[in-house]
């Protein structure tokens, strides 16, 4: 059974725009079911960045501690080895992508594949993105609607 790692952006984004719990409540219903199956997790960082919102997302997070998923010594250790390899993975000046690095040594720790909407970016460039990282440690990644495949979602729709 393959085990999927969601970023921040893998929840905020359709949560905001394309999958909102109004238009598609059965996709959120199916994320938590998946969570409770454990086939995906998210960590306590991603829980955190969701929560600095106050928002029906923030509340939604706050109803599935099952989703969330404690550091272990081994997420630590591969922290460490993310962050003396890649430093600007986090944007410590506004305190952003603070979860990156812990996505990425979860699916490391846990053997899982990281679900996010960023794309690699060159090593060169100033702000380092998760691909880019997963890419350099050999970690599978994917976006949201290669996971949607990957899983099997299927969306129908009614007139309403």
């Amino acid at each position: 059974m393959r085990v999927y790692c969601l970023d921040t952006n893998a929840l905020i984004e359709p949560w905001n725009k394309y999958y909102t719990i109004t238009r598609c409540p059965e996709y959120w219903g199916i994320l938590d079911q998946l969570a409770l199956d454990g086939r995906i997790f998210c960590t306590w960082e991603v829980k955190r960045e969701i929560e600095k919102t106050d928002d029906a997302l923030s509340e939604w997070t706050q109803a599935r501690q099952h989703m969330f998923r404690e550091e272990t010594s081994k997420a630590n250790t591969y922290l460490r080895e993310i962050l003396a390899r890649f430093p600007r993975l986090i944007d410590s000046s506004k305190g952003r992508s603070m979860a990156d690095p812990w996505v990425i040594a979860h699916a490391m720790a846990d053997a899982a594949i990281v679900v996010t909407k960023e794309l690699p970016v060159p090593r060169t460039s100033e702000k380092i993105k998760i691909p880019t990282v997963c890419e350099a440690f050999g970690v599978e990644w994917m976006d949201d609607f290669a996971f949607i495949d990957e899983v099997g979602i299927r969306f129908s729709a009614t007139l309403g």
